[in-house]
C-alpha cells in the first residue's frame, strides 16, 4: 500500500498533526487545535530551550488549523497537497467556491483525458519463431517456421478509431504477407460500424456492424468479398450474457458454431472454459491462473476437440515493469512441446519448441522435470541471491541519500516528544490505576526491520530504521482510555512521529497492557488503528 498511497501522503500530514480524520468537521478541527495549542504554547514553558521547541511546534499547529479550518483551502490542500496551495493553485482564474474549485478540476481532467485519447496511439506485435528439435536432429534446420504480425491503433477523434496492421508467414520454403486497414466509428452509445480492407494473400473488402440490443446481448452483422475470386461471405453473431460469470455466442457464417463459455476472476486466481460445437468441428477448453505473488504466476490448461487434445501447464513471472516471461510445457496428440513466451506492453515474443513427435512417456516426463528443476535451482540459488543483495544495495544507496534528512526529522520528533512527556506520564498512571490502556511499548518504521527485530543480527538496522512512539501514543489515549489512528492518513506526520526510512514501506508494532493482560498489534501505515480491541488482538 505504501507506493500506492505516497503521491496522496503530502494531502494529509495536516490532518496526522492534528489526529483528526480526513472526514473531520469544522467542530473536530477547533477542539484538536484547542488541545494541541495548550500542549504547545510557548508562554507554558519558561526554559529558553524548551520554549523555542514549543514555538516551533506551535507554529505547525497554527499553520495546519489555518488551512484546515478554511473551506476552499482545505479544498484545494485536499486535491493538490501543500503544493497546490504554495504555488497559487494552477487552476487559471481565481476561484472563491468548493463548488467553483470541483468543476474546474473536473472540467480539466476531461479536457486531458481528450487530448490522451486524441494523441493516443496502441502498438502491438508478435514474433512467432516455431522450433523443432526432432528436425534439427535429423539434420535439417531447427526452424520450422517464422511469423511476424504487428498493428497499430489510433483513436483520431471521440467516436472514430483506426487500426492498421500487416504480418508475414514463412513455413518451410513457402510463405506470404498480408496488409490491413479497419475504421471504426461509434454510431452511438449502442451501435457501431467498422470498414476493412486487407491486401496479399488473401485480398479482401468488408463491413461489419454491432448493435447492442440489450443490458446483456449484442448482435454483429458482417459483409466481405472478396477482390480475388468475387466470393461474398455474410456473418450473423449474437452474444449473450447468460449470468455474472457466463455467456453463450451464436455466430451463422462460413464456420457456423455455438459456444458457451464462463470466467472467474478473483484476487489469487481465474480461471475460464469453453465449450464450442461447429458445423465441422467440436471442441472444449479451460484453463486456471494462481498468483503466488504480485510477481509470478502459475498456470494450467487442457483442450479436448475433433481436432486437438492437449494438456498444459507452466508459469510466468514479472521481470520489471511492463515485462512478463513465461515458461510452457504441453503433451497432447501433435508432440511435447516447450513454449517460451516475453509479453513486454503490447509486443509479444513467443518461440514453441517441439520435442517429440511421439508420446513417449521417458521423453514427456523428462521434459517436465528437467525445466523445472534448473527453474528452482536457478530461483533459489543464483536470481533469489542477486535481487536480494540488489534490493539492500538500493536500500543502502536510500539511506545514505536521505540521512541528512532523517537524522533532522529525527531530532525534531524527540523534541516534539519533550513537551509531551508530562501530560502522557500523567494519563498513564491514571490508566495503570484504573487497569485501562497503557502503551508498554510502540515502534514504528522499516516494515523489514520490524519482522527481523528479534534477530541480533539486525539490531543496528532496527535502530537506524525505526523510532519508538510509545510516548506520543500514550499521550494520544483519551479520557476514555482509548487510542484511535485514522485510516488513510500517514502516521509520520502525527507529532512525535518522523518518517525514518523514507521510501520504505512502514509499519507501526504497538505492544500494550489492558485489564491486566497484555496484547500486541501490528498496523500498516495508511491502516486504522483502535484499542483496545481485545478479541480481536493477539495476546502475548
Amino acid at each position: 500500500m505504501e507506493g500506492g498511497e505516497e503521491n496522496g501522503a503530502g494531502k494529509r500530514e495536516l490532518y496526522a498533526l492534528l489526529h483528526v480524520s480526513p472526514e473531520a468537521s469544522d467542530e473536530e478541527i477547533r477542539k484538536a487545535y484547542r488541545q494541541w495549542a495548550q500542549v504547545y504554547h510557548p508562554d507554558k514553558y519558561q526554559s529558553p530551550q524548551m520554549k523555542e521547541i514549543a514555538t516551533n511546534n506551535f507554529q505547525r499547529i497554527c499553520e495546519a488549523y489555518e488551512i484546515l479550518s478554511d473551506e476552499n483551502r482545505r479544498q484545494i490542500y485536499d486535491i493538490y497537497g501543500m503544493e497546490g496551495l504554495t504555488s497559487g493553485l494552477e487552476l487559471g482564474p481565481k476561484l472563491n467556491k468548493a463548488e467553483e474549485i470541483k468543476e474546474e478540476l473536473e472540467r480539466l481532467r476531461r479536457r486531458k483525458e481528450h487530448e490522451k485519447m486524441s494523441a493516443h496511439t496502441q502498438p502491438s506485435g508478435l514474433i512467432l519463431a516455431n522450433l523443432s528439435l526432432p528436425q534439427f536432429l535429423q539434420g535439417g534446420g531447427i526452424v520450422r517456421g517464422l511469423e511476424m504480425s504487428s498493428q497499430f491503433q489510433s483513436q483520431i477523434s471521440k467516436r472514430n478509431a483506426i487500426a492498421i496492421g500487416g504480418n508475414l508467414a514463412v513455413n518451410g520454403k513457402s510463405g506470404g504477407g498480408a496488409a490491413s486497414a479497419v475504421v471504426r466509428h461509434q454510431i452511438s452509445s449502442v451501435s457501431s460500424i467498422e470498414f476493412m480492407a486487407s491486401t496479399g494473400l488473401r485480398a479482401v473488402l468488408g463491413v461489419q456492424t454491432s448493435r447492442q440490443l440489450s443490458l446483456h446481448s449484442t448482435a454483429t452483422m458482417g459483409f466481405a468479398m472478396s477482390l480475388k475470386d468475387g466470393s461474398v461471405n455474410l456473418s450473423n453473431s449474437w452474444t449473450r450474457q447468460l449470468s455474472e460469470t457466463s455467456n453463450g455466442n451464436l455466430v451463422l457464417g462460413p464456420e457456423s458454431f455455438v459456444a458457451v463459455g464462463w470466467q472467474k476472476k478473483e484476487e489469487k486466481m481465474s480461471a475460464s472454459g469453453e465449450i464450442k460445437i461447429g458445423t465441422s468441428s467440436f471442441g472444449a477448453s479451460a484453463h486456471y491462473t494462481h498468483r503466488f505473488s504480485t510477481k509470478s504466476h502459475g498456470r494450467i490448461a487442457g483442450r479436448f476437440g475433433s481436432t486437438n487434445l492437449e494438456i498444459e501447464i507452466g508459469g510466468g513471472r514479472k521481470i520489471s515493469q511492463f515485462s512478463t516471461v513465461r515458461m510452457l510445457y504441453s503433451v497432447g496428440i501433435q508432440g511435447i512441446f516447450w513454449r517460451f513466451e516475453l509479453h513486454r506492453a503490447g509486443q509479444k515474443l513467443i518461440i514453441p519448441i517441439l520435442l517429440s513427435r511421439h508420446l513417449n512417456p521417458v521423453t514427456a516426463t523428462g521434459a517436465f522435470i528437467i525445466p523445472t528443476s534448473i527453474y528452482f535451482l536457478l530461483k533459489n540459488f543464483v536470481v533469489k541471491p542477486y535481487y536480494l543483495k540488489r534490493e539492500q544495495l538500493k536500500a543502502l544507496e536510500n539511506m545514505e541519500k536521505t540521512s541528512a534528512q532523517v537524522k533532522e526529522a529525527r531530532a525534531a520528533a524527540e523534541k516534539a516528544q519533550q513537551l509531551l512527556q508530562n501530560v502522557a506520564k500523567r494519563k498513564m498512571s491514571k490508566q495503570i490505576e484504573t487497569r485501562g490502556l497503557v502503551i508498554t511499548r510502540a515502534v514504528y518504521g522499516s516494515q523489514k526491520a520490524l519482522k527481523k527485530r528479534d534477530e541480533a543480527e539486525v539490531k543496528d538496522e532496527l535502530a537506524s530504521q525505526v523510532i519508538d512512539v510509545t510516548l506520543p501514543l500514550n499521550f494520544l489515549v483519551n479520557d476514555s482510555g482509548q487510542l484511535k489512528l485514522h485510516e488513510g492518513v500517514k502516521k509520520s506526520g502525527i507529532m512525535g512521529f518522523c518518517d525514518p526510512c523514507p521510501g520504505e514501506p512502514k509499519q507501526l508494532h504497538v505492544e500494550y497492557t489492558f485489564s491486566g493482560q497484555s496484547f500486541q498489534v501490528v498496523v500498516d501505515d495508511y491502516e486504522e488503528l483502535l484499542i483496545p480491541q481485545v478479541p480481536s488482538s493477539c495476546s502475548l
